[in-house]
């Protein structure tokens, strides 16, 4: 696979705020972040709000959906934000990297018509006890 590597994300987990539960249809944690961007489309930080939902089910199976927002400079040098939705599901204790589909909203004039239009895909990977989430375009 040659899919190009566009933004990378390093995640910075706030432990106090994480909150949990387990029941009898599985389990259910929300975890909130912060951390910085960067790569060749766009460099800033993830603002405040940004969370990680984890559900897993009887069968063991982990589905998470991560929402959060951008701000920073794209590639044109102009202040924007980028809003990503990462959903993404597998075995709870699967292994790294851990594979997601990214949606991407923005209102870059320079990233808009790239974000909007083309097909992308994440992977979470574990790098010094940190998760760096790296966003690659899908070529074909």
């Amino acid at each position: 696979m040659n899919d190009k590597l566009i933004l990378e994300v390093f995640i910075e987990v706030d432990f106090k705020s994480v909150s949990q539960l387990e029941g009898d249809a599985g389990g259910v944690v929300m975890i909130p972040f912060g951390g910085t961007a960067r790569g060749e489309i766009f460099s800033g930080t993830v603002l405040p709000g940004g969370t990680d939902t984890q559900t897993v089910d009887l069968n063991g199976v982990r589905h998470m959906s991560a929402r959060y927002m951008l701000e920073g400079t794209d590639s044109a040098g102009e202040t924007c934000r980028i809003y990503i939705e990462n959903t993404g599901h597998f075995p709870k204790d699967a292994p790294m990297p851990f594979k997601t589909v990214p949606i991407f909203r923005t209102d870059s004039k320079a990233l808009a018509p790239y974000l909007h239009r083309a097909a992308f895909r994440g992977e979470g990977h574990s790098v010094e006890d940190r998760l760096v989430i790296r966003f690659y375009e899908v070529t074909q």
